[in-house]
């Protein structure tokens, strides 16, 4: 796993890279391979590396000519989408499957993440249009945090990374104290900290930085639909590719890779 941080701004006042490397700080257990930081102009990112794929010029934060971002994850088909790219006349300066997002949204906009097969959670700053898109996976296999005031947003891969800043305090969430005493978790975007909340898993959210309106958006749904007109062994035979298909995706690593089984 890795660990990002990130503060956007909606002021003009100018963001504190001290208080961005003190929530980094929080997070140096999900990454021992690397860490950086960048501020530019309203936005801060900050990024503690665990390096799975392209372990020499995958570091983060990772920039283009036009976007900037921070990513905790893995994108499985990331080589199928690179190949795409350049049938498309791309060009990148990386083997990272971090690139690879950077240059889908390039390519693709705010639809990218729909082509995403992975476990993922990221913040993206499109300097042009001077807007962040924040993204999770569809399951929701890897957190993000945010905290939001009028002026300013905070994301973090953990709560304690927001507890770190300055401004955010630690305080009870009574419902979302009562929810984890009642069902073991707590429900929706909620967290047991006020004012701390989560982005849900097949969801993005964008911030437009020069109007600071925030839009959240659910980008795929779980189909439980069945199709009667197959047989038991068509579903069978389908069941048995997708998960043979999952493990030769997931099975993409540039250090060693293994298993565990409970059950």
């Amino acid at each position: 796993m890795c660990g990002l941080a990130a503060i956007v701004r909606f002021d003009a006042a100018p963001v504190d890279r001290d208080a961005l490397l003190r929530m980094s700080a929080t997070l140096v257990h999900r990454g021992p391979d690397g860490d950086g930081d960048v501020v530019e102009g309203p936005v801060g990112m900050a990024h503690r590396r665990l390096a799975i794929i392209d372990l020499a010029t995958g570091q983060q934060p990772m920039a283009s000519e036009s976007a900037l971002i921070v990513f905790n994850g893995e994108i499985y088909n990331y080589i199928e989408l690179r190949d795409e790219l350049i049938a498309r006349g791309r060009r990148f300066r990386t083997a990272s499957d971090t690139e690879v997002i950077l240059q889908m949204y390039e390519e693709y906009g705010d639809d990218c993440v729909r082509r995403l097969n992975g476990m993922f959670a990221f913040v993206l700053y499109d300097r042009a249009q001077r807007r962040v898109l924040a993204a999770r996976d569809h399951f929701g296999v890897k957190p993000l945090y945010l905290h939001a005031t009028a002026n300013r947003l905070l994301f973090a891969s953990e709560i304690k990374a927001l507890l770190a800043h300055p401004e955010v305090r630690a305080e009870a969430d009574p419902t979302g104290v009562c929810d984890y005493l009642t069902f073991q978790y707590v429900q929706g975007e909620r967290t047991m900290f006020a004012g701390i909340t989560r982005l849900l898993p097949a969801h993005y959210l964008t911030a437009d930085i020069g109007s600071g309106r925030v839009r959240t958006v659910r980008y795929w749904e779980a189909n439980f639909e069945v199709d009667t007109s197959h047989t038991q062994a068509y579903f069978v035979e389908r069941l048995q590719a997708l998960l043979a298909d999952a493990v030769r995706l997931q099975m993409r690593s540039d250090v060693p890779v293994g298993a565990y089984l409970s059950g």
